[in-house]
């Protein structure tokens, strides 16, 4: 188990930025989805980003189709079916052979950038549930996700209705955790999706009982008075406030130069926080949010 860990996170940590990207294995090439997975993994390699997949065929074959060998990562997990590496990655240096489900799952979840889930069985919605249980318990630096249909497709659509009648009507779910994901069947939106979250936003972590977002570029005063005023919510004391790097992040050197946002987050409303990233990437607030 521990040399699993230790050639994924090796192998993870020499790649650029990346997205994993779920989706069945028995989706055949001339299947819509099978095209649309290509078309995103091709639009995000043409922006230098790495496109991670389970390696095998189907959904994640079309992924390393669409992306290429360079910008390609494999994370295969050993099956007496269904699972050999696709043509695309295979033998390559980048392509990781796991035994176990829970250290495959790590990798992919813990170190990537964004997730993207198509169709798929039962291991895709696992996959897709468990990122999303990640973000809304907090247990998982926010990330854009994005359920991706094909062009026309109600997959996604169908479950996502399923979260508004059951779980949100239920009161299992709060209204919020809406936006801890997006639906579309539109390549473009997915990847604009992804993209635009950094634009921004960086990274996040906490020093101690504060939650410090590093920023690309510092807000203006105006944005930071908004988000005093309609995120207060979020807050459990104090307010938000500009910073530079605290003396905690001294050894995160490449990015000891970015602004801060720090602020006392409660640790509850994450789809709410995303929100808040969302504002900042915009830099200002939705006239929605305003009323």
């Amino acid at each position: 188990i521990m040399s699993e860990f230790v050639e994924g996170f090796e192998t993870m940590s020499k790649i650029g930025p990346c997205v994993s990207v779920f989706g069945s294995a028995r989706t055949e090439p001339e299947a819509a989805t099978y095209q649309q997975a290509v078309c995103f993994g091709k639009a995000m390699a043409e922006r230098d980003w790495m496109v991670v997949t389970g390696a095998a065929a189907g959904i994640m074959e079309a992924g390393h189709v669409g992306a290429g060998r360079a910008h390609s990562m494999g994370l295969n997990i050993m099956l007496p079916f269904e699972q050999e590496a696709n043509p695309i990655i295979a033998g390559d240096h980048k392509l990781v052979n796991m035994k176990y489900f829970f250290t495959r799952k790590l990798m992919f979840v813990k170190e990537c950038d964004a997730v993207v889930c198509l169709p798929g069985g039962f291991g895709t919605l696992d996959e897709a549930m468990e990122v999303l249980t990640l973000l809304q318990t907090g247990k998982r630096d926010m990330v854009p996700v994005i359920l991706l249909d094909a062009p026309g497709g109600t997959y996604w659509k169908q479950l996502q209705q399923f979260f508004a009648d059951q779980l949100l009507g239920g009161g299992m779910i709060a209204p919020m955790d809406s936006h801890l994901y997006l639906v579309t069947d539109d390549c473009q939106v997915a990847v604009d999706e992804v993209l635009n979250f950094f634009t921004v936003f960086n990274s996040m972590r906490y020093v101690h009982d504060h939650l410090v977002f590093r920023l690309e570029e510092e807000i203006s005063s105006e944005l930071l008075a908004d988000l005093n005023q309609y995120f207060s919510d979020l807050l459990t004391e104090g307010k938000f406030e500009l910073s530079a790097a605290l003396p905690e992040e001294k050894s995160e050197v490449d990015l000891k130069d970015l602004p801060r946002l720090v602020f006392r987050f409660n640790r509850r409303t994450h789809g709410r926080l995303r929100q808040l990233i969302n504002c900042l990437n915009q830099r200002s607030i939705d006239d929605e949010l305003r009323k």
